[in-house]
Order: C-alpha cells, then sequence, then structure tokens
C-alpha cells in the first residue's frame, strides 16, 4: 500500500540563488532611480572657505605693481674712439648738460691734424703761386694791348697816307697795297689779344673759385679733425643724474661705445608689468591710481609696449597732476588701474579656486554638503568675479583651492 507524503512548506534550498536574484535585481533598480551616482569626498569645514554670492556694483580695475623711473634716460656713448685717462664724474653724481664725465685719448688724432694741417699750408702755397701767375700773365697781356694799340693807330695812320697817295697817282698800288694789309693785320692781332684776355679772365675766375673751395674744404676738414680731438671728452647730453659708468682708466673704448647712461630728474614715469590676459584691454590714455602717505594721485597710461615676455607686457605711467613728496627712482607703487566703467553685477568674492577650474565650475554649498555646478565668469578685478551665468545672489560658494578635490562631483562637509 502506497504512503501519500506531504508537501513540505516555507523556502527550500532551490529557492535561494531565485530569491538572491531578485532581491539584487530590487537593489540594482533602488540604486539607479533613488541613488547618488556622484564620487563624494568628505571635508573639514575649518580647512575649507566658504563664501557668499551677492549682487552689487562691480568696478573693472586690476591692480599691479609699478616702478618708480626717471622720466627719460639718455645713453652715453663716446663719439670718439680712445683710451680712457680719466673719470672726471663719478657715479650717482648730478651733472650739468656739457659736463665733462670721461676724458680719452688717441694719438692718431694727433697725427691726422698734423696731416691736415700741412695740407692746408701746401694748397694755401699753391694758391698764392698760382694768383701771382695769373696776375702777371694779366700785366703781360695788357702790355701786349698797349703795344698792339699803338700799332695799330701807326699803320692806320700809314694806310691813311699811301691810300691820298695813290688817289693822286703818287704813289705805287704796291706800296698801297701793302700799307692796307699791314693796318688790317695788326687790327686782327689786336682782337686776338682781346679774345684771349676775356678767355683767360673766364679760366683765372673758375680756377680760382675751385682752389678757393678746395682751400675752404681742408679749413673744414681741419676744423671736423679738431673737434674729433674735442669729441674725446665724454660730456653730459642733458641735466640729470649719473647712473651707470662701466668703463675704467685705461681701457680702451671704441668709437660709439656704450660707457654709461644719464637719468633726467626733471619729471618721473611708472613702469609696470602686466599679465597678457589684459593687453586687447590697456590703451593708451587709461586712468589710474595709487596711495601714498594717505593721499590719492592720479596717473595715465602714457605707452603700451607690444612684445609680451614671460607672459607679461610692459606699460609705462606718468603723473596727472600732484608727485608724492618723496619721490625717489625704484620705489614701488601699488596701482588701480581703471580698466572700464562700473556696473551692476552678480559678485563672487576672489579664490584659490579659480586656478584649478578657470572660473568654469565651483562648489555650491547646499547645507552639509557642496555640489559641483558649471558657471560662467567674466571680467575680474582684485576683489570679485563679475559671474555672467550659473549662480544667484545669496548662495554660498566654496572659494579656496581645489587642487586635493581631483574629480570629486560633491563634498560632504563636517
Amino acid at each position: 500500500m502506497d504512503i501519500i507524503l506531504e508537501k513540505k512548506k516555507g523556502i527550500r534550498r532551490k529557492h535561494i540563488p531565485y530569491i538572491i536574484g531578485v532581491a539584487m535585481l530590487l537593489t540594482l533598480t533602488l540604486w539607479v532611480i533613488f541613488g547618488n551616482h556622484a564620487s563624494r569626498m568628505h571635508v573639514e569645514l575649518r580647512k575649507i572657505t566658504v563664501q557668499k554670492v551677492t549682487k552689487g556694483e562691480f568696478n573693472d580695475y586690476i591692480r599691479i605693481n609699478g616702478q618708480v623711473q626717471p622720466i627719460n634716460i639718455i645713453q652715453l656713448s663716446a663719439i670718439e674712439g680712445g683710451m680712457v685717462a680719466e673719470k672726471v664724474t663719478e657715479e650717482g653724481s648730478m651733472v650739468r648738460q656739457g659736463e665733462i664725465i670721461v676724458q680719452l685719448t688717441n694719438p692718431m688724432l694727433s697725427l691726422n691734424i698734423l696731416d691736415s694741417e700741412a695740407q692746408l699750408a701746401e694748397k694755401q702755397n699753391f694758391l698764392r703761386n698760382t694768383q701771382v701767375a695769373m696776375e702777371q700773365e694779366k700785366l703781360n697781356l695788357r702790355r701786349e694791348k698797349l703795344q698792339l694799340d699803338m700799332d695799330v693807330e701807326r699803320k692806320n695812320r700809314r694806310y691813311l697816307q699811301y691810300e691820298k697817295l695813290y688817289a693822286e697817282k703818287l704813289t705805287s698800288r704796291e706800296e698801297y697795297l701793302m700799307a692796307k694789309e699791314d693796318y688790317e693785320f695788326a687790327v686782327n692781332s689786336r682782337q686776338l689779344v682781346v679774345d684771349r684776355q676775356k678767355q683767360d679772365s673766364i679760366y683765372r675766375t673758375i680756377q680760382i673759385d675751385q682752389m678757393e673751395e678746395s682751400l675752404h674744404n681742408i679749413r673744414k676738414n681741419l676744423q671736423l679733425v679738431r673737434q674729433r680731438v674735442d669729441n674725446l671728452n665724454v660730456k653730459a647730453p642733458a641735466d640729470g643724474q649719473l647712473g651707470l659708468l662701466d668703463v675704467e682708466i685705461g681701457q680702451s673704448v671704441g668709437a660709439g661705445g656704450r660707457i654709461g647712461q644719464i637719468s633726467v630728474l626733471s619729471d618721473y614715469k611708472i613702469e609696470a608689468l602686466i599679465d597678457e590676459h589684459y593687453i586687447d584691454r590697456v590703451r593708451t590714455g587709461l586712468d589710474a591710481t595709487f596711495e601714498r602717505q594717505d593721499r590719492k594721485f592720479a596717473l595715465r597710461v602714457r605707452k603700451v609696449y607690444p612684445e609680451v615676455r614671460d607672459k607679461q607686457f610692459k606699460t609705462d605711467f606718468v603723473f596727472e597732476g600732484e608727485r608724492p613728496d618723496n619721490i625717489r627712482a625704484g620705489q614701488t607703487y601699488y596701482i588701480n588701474l581703471q580698466l572700464g566703467q562700473p556696473a551692476e553685477a552678480v559678485l563672487l568674492p576672489r579664490g584659490a579656486f579659480y586656478q584649478s577650474t578657470g572660473g568654469q565650475w565651483v562648489f555650491v554649498v547646499y547645507g552639509d554638503r557642496a555640489v559641483r555646478r558649471k558657471i560662467t565668469i567674466g571680467r575680474q578685478n582684485p576683489l570679485f568675479y563679475e559671474v555672467l551665468s550659473g549662480l544667484e545672489p545669496g548662495e554660498q560658494v566654496v572659494t579656496s583651492a581645489y587642487e586635493n578635490f581631483g574629480d570629486t562631483q560633491e563634498l560632504i562637509i563636517q
């Protein structure tokens, strides 16, 4: 007789894999629907800086360091090469225009002077001898013309006498013709001398002018050579302070060689290096200010240099109005350079986060956590960033450095 077995109630071993699979599926479903997929990092509140987003007037300026420099620096160069014989003035001394700073020597210039003087004396002697010879030739021509004039007069009388005798049949035709021909020859000879006098006069004038010009050039050359000797004295081109003198006694200096500089202290300028980020916004004429001795002084951009070095470009400022009483070359001033007009904007206080994010995102605080959010930053000044989008006034933002956060999407603040 068969025995009827009752079915066992409850969970059996074969059901366990199905139960585990259903549980895992349910857990995965709940994580997909309600879970937070962002990576998290726990941070201590005391180790971060949290600041509030506000709305107010954005003052478009940057703060830069500027150094006081003389309004003009003149380089000292040797016009004539030579050897340093004496340093008349020392570095740091105040000099007047035309004051001798360095004396040079050059023996070759003395030889050039002697040679030029010898050439000048030779030309002068030659000119005098030529003038004497020309005067003698002139006198000879005048004497010859006088003789021919007298000869023409005599032969003219003889010709007239023979003309009358021939008309009265008292002389032969041959004698008459000879008297006539002698007279005409004397007239033509005198005319030749007259033409010669004219030509000699023109020639003498041209030759003397040429010699006078040659003599003038030699005198001028001698004067220039003597001036070169004077150029061995290196003189101050303007009033100022001798800031650098890079020569020593006995040193050989070439023509045009730089030996020092003079700082013109009639006024001052301020040189500043500005980050290349602002090169398109900084232009001539912009206003700037700085504080000194509890007073504010005005500046104006005088020149913007186009060359960028080490990610910076140079800018010159000049004073508008008063200068500080104790201004000295080399002093450093902290300058506020105004780039634009103030405007209403959403403001985020400056912080070290910008170096990591470039202003593209920040951590926005929600109670005990901070979530990563994309933002857009426009202009910036030493105190604030101008927020164009992504933040609203009243929100809290972590503004301290983000280097340790990596790709973290959420901060848990403890």
